[in-house]
């Protein structure tokens, strides 16, 4: 469980703001490729657990510290880590970090929940996924 996946990130052009440096709302994008990344590497496609399961994650709260710019083409390390799970929720330490891991750029707390793809209640986790959570490669 505490394993920390890695996920590269180029910071393009459209990636920053008129002060030349990433749109704040651009670290959010970088989190959730992190996040969607790391489920891939366990074996799961989030439009495959729409239609096999008719669940899906859902972000349901999220906090945010900026501490350093990142800038046009900065190479970026997005990270994610499970710090807790419960019966239909996941939480997620994630981090942004330059490429040499000199510093950290943004870090946040991310609280996934697991929802039925129609009604979005909170549903159980489902225990293939739970077990490649709690054992992974």
């Amino acid at each position: 469980m505490n394993k920390v996946f890695e996920w590269p990130v180029r910071v393009y052009y459209e990636d920053t703001d008129a002060g030349g440096v990433v749109y704040h709302a651009n670290y959010l994008k970088f989190m959730e490729r992190a996040r969607t990344e790391w489920l891939r590497a366990l074996g799961f496609e989030q439009d495959q657990l729409r239609q096999d399961y008719q669940r899906i994650f859902v972000v349901r709260a999220l906090s945010i510290e900026y501490l350093s710019p990142a800038r046009f083409n900065d190479a970026l390390i997005a990270t994610a880590e499970i710090t807790e799970i419960g019966k239909s929720k996941l939480e997620m330490q994630q981090y942004i970090l330059s490429h040499e891991r000199e510093r950290i750029l943004t870090k946040g707390q991310v609280q996934l929940v697991y929802v039925h793809s129609e009604s979005f209640r909170p549903q159980r986790i489902t225990p293939v996924i739970l077990d490649a959570v709690n054992n992974p490669l």
